[in-house]
Order: C-alpha cells, then structure tokens, then sequence
C-alpha cells in the first residue's frame, strides 16, 4: 500500500525536516517524482508544462510543496489513466484525475487544459496550451512566468480557498523584482490585481528600509 507523502512529512518530524532541507537541494522526493514523471510523459510523447509550486521553485522562488501540479490536454489525461494509472502510479481515490507515485507516495495533480483556475467557473483565464505558454528549464518543461501569474492571480481572485496563490504572485514581484508594467503580459482581467499587488510589495520594501 502506497503511503500519501503528506502523511509522512505530519508523521516524522525529523524525515519531515530531512526533506525540506533536500527539496532545496532539488533532492527532495518532490523533485524525483517530478523528473520520474516528466521523463516518462516524455517517453510517451504526452505534452506537458510543469505548474504550481514546483513552477514556481524553477522561477525563482523556492519555497517547499509536497505535490507535483502538471499541465496537460483532455486527450493527454486519457493517455496518463490508461499507460500510468496502476504502472507505478495510483489514484488518490477511485475515479480521481490525480495520481501518486507509488513508489515516493507524492501527489501528482493533473490540470487539463481549457478548464479554468480557482472556482472552475467560467472566466477570461483558462489552463492555457502547453506549446502557447511553456519554457524549458533542466530538460523539464513548466509554464512561463506571465502565464503562471496570471494563473495564480485568477485563482486566487475567485477562490477564497487559494488565497495562497496571490501570496504565491506577491513573492515573485519581491524576488524577482518584477516590474510594474508586468501587467502588459497579462489578460486584462486580473491586471488590476496585479497592480495593487505590486503596490504592496513596494510599500513592504519602503518599510523595512526605513
């Protein structure tokens, strides 16, 4: 039986410890269940781009996740389920779009493009094409970073569940000192998010200098 990796990091404090000083290291089960995964989708010729905090991680800000989030096409999912599921790889329940790795335990979450972020209710933002809206980094494809934002900002806009997503954009305009006029890049919808954003990361910074 497949142990869920999140019950471990709660089980084992130091194992936890362990882990996230490795996830930095790009050691951690996370990383090794990412580049399993991406190797093998590459094998079967399944597109993908990379999402969530993992994406976020190979942009900049690296802070610790325990799933994998990867991006793929309604027709990719159908391959996944019927070449991955029960091939080293689990639902997390039955009928679930989500696997586990069965041999790190760590979640590997599928989002299919076209479907929308947040609420899943209709919006401007959708789960865009891999080939639209993918770089690559380490032989690993993941979603570039006007993408991203704009993911996270329209997730965290219409879902009060995912209010981490725009903590999640204000750390890349304070590490990567994103410009004000990154909003160009963005869908209309959410530029106005992003700008009172930004405007709140520079008056953190104007306090801490002062």
């Amino acid at each position: 039986m497949t142990i869920a990796y999140e019950r471990l990091l709660d089980r084992q404090l130091q194992w936890a410890l362990q882990e996230g000083s490795m996830h930095f290291e790009e050691r951690s089960a996370v990383h090794l269940t990412l580049r399993k995964i991406s190797q093998r989708l590459a094998e079967l010729k399944i597109p993908y781009a990379v999402a969530g905090g993992v994406a976020l991680f190979f942009h900049g800000v690296r802070r610790f996740t325990e799933d994998v989030d990867i991006l793929v096409t309604p027709e990719g999912l159908q391959q996944v389920r019927r070449h991955l599921e029960g091939l080293g790889y689990v639902p997390v329940f039955s009928g679930s779009r989500a696997l586990r790795d069965a041999e790190s335990g760590v979640r590997i979450e599928f989002l299919v493009t076209g479907e929308f972020p947040g609420d899943g209710k209709p919006k401007p933002v959708a789960f865009p094409e891999r080939d639209q809206a993918s770089t690559e980094q380490q032989g690993i494809r993941l979603l570039n970073l006007a993408n991203l934002v704009e993911l996270k900002l329209a997730s965290g806009m219409t879902s009060p569940g995912r209010l981490r997503d725009l903590a999640d954009v204000q750390e890349l305009i304070r590490v990567l000192r994103l410009p004000a006029d990154f909003w160009q890049q963005l869908q209309p919808f959410v530029k106005d998010k992003y700008a009172e954003l930004w405007a709140s990361v520079q008056d953190g910074l104007r306090e801490v200098a002062d």
